[in-house]
């Protein structure tokens, strides 16, 4: 065969080659190379890709294998004609390290599209080398803990489609780690003028003006800039420079704090998210022109006046929020299209509208915190795809319509804080019905039990406390049931506490008619909390309770007629935040099991018969911060050995009114660490939080000689309450020590000696009361500098000389320094030698005790702590916690409607 043959036969088989549908060029090795070195840069961590929630995690780089082409690797996309590497899409690799500056990376100069999302490249600034990349058109850098500021060099990129810097944070997932400068995202938005995508939420753009937001491209189809700490008037116009291009669909500008009017967003646009924000002003009517919006969210800002009378004519909008406004005027009715309307806490008037029955695709129907008066309409039955229905919070009344029969579909029926007057709707028949809210209203009568156990099978909260149902439970109707959560109190139920669900992990029953619990009670051992309070509840503690210890956090049987002693039977691995076994008629002494609990905060035991000593042991519990021992026969010395680490925690100490003598207890006020530098920890609530339902502890102290119920234990409260009992001896000087001390009540005890001057110290002190002991000598002209003291007594004692006069102890009435025959001074009528004839009492320099208090009320607007709080924490607890319940704050409001578990404290 002659050189021509062979050579011809060569053009044949590289013809047949390039011309297989299968063929095609190898990755060039100085890319393979480069790729190689990319990947033995990182560690594969699959823990690194721990939030990747919306792609599947693996490590794609594991199938990098030198012998094979690259083009074949996971992740990696080769151009079909040259072989170059044009994708690298590692979303979700598990890649953990720094990704530098001089990464082989960006000797990758094909590359269009770069996906290096959901790692953790934590230390890596975003490089600037990436603008080497010219050729980019798809660059996602999102959710991969990169910081720093984003370089100017990302605005080269001229060909970008889309850009997504989203979701990076430090390593807490706190706090957003990349800031965006106003300059370079003038830059971006002048320069990528192709760009279709743009997703930069928690990027820091504080900096940013919102009129940038002017120069946004006209080839921008989706555009997502929340929680990235934007402020400022967002210009109105910035969309409608937009909508000759028709193309902007998606817009979120949540969680940031723009002003000014709500931007109108162009007519191409099928999702506008505007929530948490401060726009303010009405809604034009122009809003009814968006005939393409499926998703408007507009919840929580400062938008007012009536909704538009054509919001009615957007004929595909499907998602509707118009939650925490001040929207006012009748309730608007959205498009029949509508699956999802919200709209609670505004000012919405008047009854709700038959014509609101016509969205019959409507599936959430939310509008709690209205004022939505009248009866429910009849044709509710004719939204037969209703599943979730809540309208706490309102004026609505009468009876429920029993068209409500056909909602078959119904999962949550929430009607709390109404008028609503009925019988307990069993009639319901909803065997999808999960959650059934029925609190504060005037449903009553006695409940049809068989026909709950057959309505409701799926049924898992039911909460009808706070109406007039009465009658006996069957002690058996809720043990076959599903019920998670039961709360029955404030009615009028008689006779044996019904037994929990073995699902039960809430149940409460307070404030009925109830006298017995069941031992059977325990085999519910799900339970988490367990209040049976301010009931007739007879005979002894059941012993099961006190172990029944896995999941049981609170238990609260106070203001019952429970007998006996304290069964010895807490074990080591119970859970029990908080025991309150107040107003009982328990006797004998403490159980030395409750050392056991080593999760105590809240231990109340007070006006009971018990006889003990002071429980030194107690002084071990790591987490005890409130201990009331208050109307009991305890007695003896308290004797606290010297240098011993008890009560580290201790916030509230009630010993009041027992039998305790001696003297003060200085080495228990010494171990006091908590009333020496109260401070609320990072992160925590301000109040002590016991469950999700029902987040408030509460116990009852004496505030201004008052016994008061504190529903909510602000955590800085602090108080020690030693009044009543036999103590003698001096006030030892160690208790001024207690700098964040509040409430201090040692009155009615056989103290003697003087008002030692280290009560000076405690500048966050609003309550002293030293009232009825012997104590002599003069007062301490520093108590007068205490600003935030608002009640003071000092009177039955043996105290001399003259009241401080340049300060404000001269303020407070007659009766905070009478029965001190030796003492003189304003505002006593008693002339000190030397001083002239005092004023008549009507002077304004004279103060009864009625003009004290008023004095006292307008003092506590401007006296504070130094931590920055401007209102005496006692007088706000009176004020404040002696009224009804507050509705929760509206973060957990959230929590619980989005979390599905739906329950509204009464009003």
């Amino acid at each position: 065969m002659g050189w021509h043959q062979i050579l011809g036969f060569l053009c044949f088989l590289f013809l047949l080659h390039s011309s297989l549908p299968f063929a095609s060029p190898f990755c060039p090795p100085d890319q393979r190379n480069a790729l190689l070195l990319f990947k033995n840069s990182f560690v594969v961590d699959r823990s690194a890709s721990n939030y990747c929630y919306w792609h599947p995690s693996y490590p794609k780089t594991k199938s990098w294998n030198k012998g094979l082409d690259c083009c074949s690797w996971d992740g990696v996309t080769c151009d079909d004609v040259t072989g170059n590497v044009v994708g690298l899409d590692l979303t979700c690799s598990g890649l953990c390290g720094a990704l530098h500056s001089n990464s082989s990376l960006f000797l990758l100069r094909h590359l269009r599209v770069l996906d290096l999302s959901g790692n953790n490249f934590a230390g890596s600034h975003i490089s600037p080398n990436l603008s080497a990349l010219t050729k980019m058109t798809h660059l996602n850098l999102s959710c991969s803990h990169f910081f720093g500021t984003v370089p100017s060099e990302i605005s080269y990129l001229s060909k970008l489609v889309s850009l997504d810097l989203s979701y990076n944070f430090d390593e807490s997932y706190l706090f957003p780690s990349i800031m965006l400068e106003n300059s370079i995202f003038t830059m971006l938005v002048q320069n990528l003028t192709v760009v279709q995508n743009l997703v930069l939420d928690f990027v820091n753009m504080s900096m940013v003006s919102p009129l940038s937001f002017l120069n946004l491209s006209s080839s921008l189809t989706y555009l997502s800039v929340s929680n990235c700490s934007l402020r400022g008037i967002f210009p109105d116009t910035a969309f409608s420079l937009l909508s000759l291009g028709n193309q902007l669909r998606y817009i979120n500008l949540q969680n940031n704090s723009f002003q000014g009017p709500l931007p109108i967003p162009p007519p191409s646009t099928s999702h506008f998210y505007a929530s948490n924000n401060d726009f303010t002003g009405e809604i034009p009517s122009s809003i009814c022109q968006l005939n393409s919006l499926l998703h408007l969210n507009l919840f929580n800002n400062d938008l007012s006046g009536n909704m538009p009378s054509c919001f009615g004519n957007m004929t595909n909008l499907f998602y509707l929020d118009l939650s925490s406004n001040k929207f006012q005027g009748p309730l608007p009715i959205p498009p029949p299209s509508t699956s999802y309307f919200i709209a609670f806490n505004n000012g919405f008037t008047g009854e709700i509208p038959s014509s609101i029955c016509q969205l019959s695709s409507l599936k959430y129907l939310d509008l709690p915190e209205n004022f939505l008066s009248g009866n429910i309409p009849s044709c509710f039955g004719n939204m037969t795809n209703l599943e979730y229905l809540v309208l706490n919070a309102n004026k609505l009344e009468g009876p429920l319509p029993r068209s409500l029969v056909k909602c078959v579909n119904l999962s949550v029926l929430a009607l709390s804080s109404n008028e609503f007057s009925d019988i307990f709707p069993h009639w319901l028949k909803a065997p999808q019905l999960h959650v059934l809210n029925l609190c504060a209203n005037k449903f009553h009568g006695s409940i049809n039990l068989t026909a709950f156990e057959l309505s409701f099978p799926a049924l898992e909260y039911l909460l009808i406390r706070g109406n007039n149902f009465s009658g006996q439970w069957r002690t058996q109707v809720f043990s076959n049931t599903s019920l998670g959560l039961l709360d029955l109190s404030y009615n009028n139920f008689e006779g044996s506490i019904p037994l929990p669900s073995p699902f039960t992990y809430f149940y409460s029953v307070v404030s009925n008619n109830l006298t017995k619990i069941p031992s059977l009670i325990c085999n519910a051992t799900k339970l988490e909390d367990l209040d049976l309070s301010n009931n007739s509840l007879i005979g002894s503690l059941p012993r099961c309770l006190t172990h029944l210890s896995t999941h049981l956090s609170y238990l609260n049987l106070r203001m019952n007629h429970l007998a006996g002693t304290i069964p010895q039977s807490f074990s080591w691995n119970n859970s029990l935040w908080t025991l309150d076994l107040s107003r009982n008629q328990f006797e004998g002494t403490l159980p030395l099991s409750l050392v056991k609990c080593k999760y105590l905060e809240i231990l109340d035991l007070s006006n009971n018969q018990m006889e003990d000593t002071f429980p030194t042991w107690l002084g071990t519990l790591p987490e005890l911060k409130i201990l009331i021992l208050r109307s009991n026969n305890f007695k003896d010395v308290l004797n606290i050995p010297m240098g011993a680490h008890l009560f580290p925690k201790l916030h509230i100490l009630d010993l009041s009114n027992n039998n305790f003598s001696g003297p003060l207890p200085a080495n228990l006020i010494m171990n006091l660490q908590a009333m020496i530098n109260c401070r609320i920890e990072q992160n925590k609530s301000l109040y002590m939080m016991r469950s999700f339902f029902e987040p408030f502890a509460s116990v009852t102290v004496s505030i201004k000689g008052k016994e008061t119920m504190l529903r909510r234990i602000f955590v800085l409260f602090t108080a020690i309450d030693l009044s009543h009992n036999s103590f003698q001896g001096d006030i030892p000087r160690v208790i001024g020590h207690l700098r964040s001390l509040i409430e201090l009540n040692l009155s009615h005890n056989h103290l003697t000696g003087s008002i030692p001057m280290t009560l000076g110290n405690l500048t966050d002190l609003e309550s002293l009361d030293l009232s009825s002991n012997k104590l002599d000598g003069v007062i301490p002209r520093n108590l007068g500098d205490l600003a935030s003291l608002g009640y003071l007594n000092l009177s039955m004692n043996q105290l001399m000389g003259r009241i401080p006069q340049d300060k404000h102890l001269s303020t407070f009435s007659n009766d905070s320094f009478g029965g001190n025959p030796d003492l003189c001074g304003n505002p006593l009528r008693k002339i000190c030698p030397g001083d002239a004839q005092p004023p008549p009492p009507s002077s304004s320099s004279s103060f009864n005790s009625k003009g004290h208090e008023s004095w006292f009320k307008q003092k506590e607007v401007w006296i504070g702590y130094a931590s920055g709080i401007v209102i005496g924490i006692s007088i706000a607890y009176i004020a404040f916690e002696t009224g009804r319940p507050k509705w929760l704050t509206q973060g957990v409001r959230m929590l619980e409607r989005r979390a599905a578990k739906w329950m509204e404290k009464p009003k």
